[in-house]
């Protein structure tokens, strides 16, 4: 049995996660995490899932938390993810992360922490996304650089991030896959007289508004025609669903850094 801990159990995201641990056959939950001063400390997790009582309460502290966790699982922000993942390293627990928005360093921090623990980290936990990023990646190595790349996504009104990290995830797919650096490549904005479209160069446009779980969609073209791939998330259980696959896949791992790519098998 995998003991599994979440962080931000009573959010939107956690209380998913929540479920699907609870309603699988070979997990258990372990413990569950929420920020100070949230209102949920001190319930019981099946309150949040609307069940009956589980015998684990929603802790506001990591160590009290986690303490019997094998696999945390993190969908929350990046400074709390960080603390996670330090905290994760030194009790010596694996850890399955979506959260995103991180900066370089804060990566860097997270990256640090691979060295003593396995860490599955990526910015769509969805199955379809990391199969998307995978076309995307064989789709620029077979058009070429006659074709421009233009990457939209939608998103809800309540969002934090921007351009979201799938979106990120797609362009360094098509970047690499051109063996050049997305940071040299990346347009996130275009206003007023900006000139002919640089040869190369890699839009990523966003768009917030409404309830939009998740829309991407990639553009490849060329003179006389173009390709378009879309993701269209239709709720967020599928997210919940790759990072319960993922809690599984980590779980004995040796210490580094992994994908959804490595826990789906995609990787060449």
């Amino acid at each position: 049995m995998i003991r599994v801990g979440i962080t931000g159990a009573a959010g939107r995201m956690g209380s998913l996660i929540l479920r699907g641990v609870v309603e699988s056959e070979d997990m258990d939950i372990a413990g569950a995490l929420e920020a100070p001063g949230h209102p949920s400390i001190g319930s019981d997790v099946g309150v949040i899932i609307g069940g009956g009582q589980r015998g684990v309460k929603i802790s506001d502290t990591l160590e009290s938390a986690f303490e019997t966790a094998d696999v945390i699982i993190d969908f929350t922000f990046p400074e709390a993810t960080v603390k996670a993942a330090r905290y994760a390293a030194s009790a010596g627990k694996a850890m399955v992360i979506g959260t995103t928005g991180f900066t370089d360093g804060e990566i860097d921090e997270v990256r640090s922490c691979t060295q003593s623990i396995p860490i599955v980290m990526a910015p769509n936990m969805s199955i379809g996304v990391n199969v998307m990023f995978k076309v995307a990646s064989l789709l620029t190595s077979l058009l070429g650089e006659d074709y421009d790349v233009e990457i939209v996504e939608a998103h809800h009104r309540l969002k934090k991030d921007a351009p979201s990290g799938t979106a990120m995830g797609l362009a360094r797919a098509v970047a690499q896959a051109r063996g050049e650096d997305i940071r040299d490549l990346a347009r996130y904005e275009r206003h007023g007289m900006i000139g002919p479209r640089p040869k190369g160069e890699i839009g990523i446009q966003t768009i917030r508004a409404g309830d939009i779980v998740g829309d991407h969609t990639v553009y490849f073209a060329g003179n006389n025609e173009r390709i378009e791939i879309t993701h269209r998330a239709h709720t967020r259980q599928n997210f919940a669903q790759g990072a319960i696959r993922a809690a599984r896949w980590v779980q004995g791992k040796a210490p580094g850094m992994y994908s959804m790519m490595d826990v789906l098998g995609l990787e060449p």
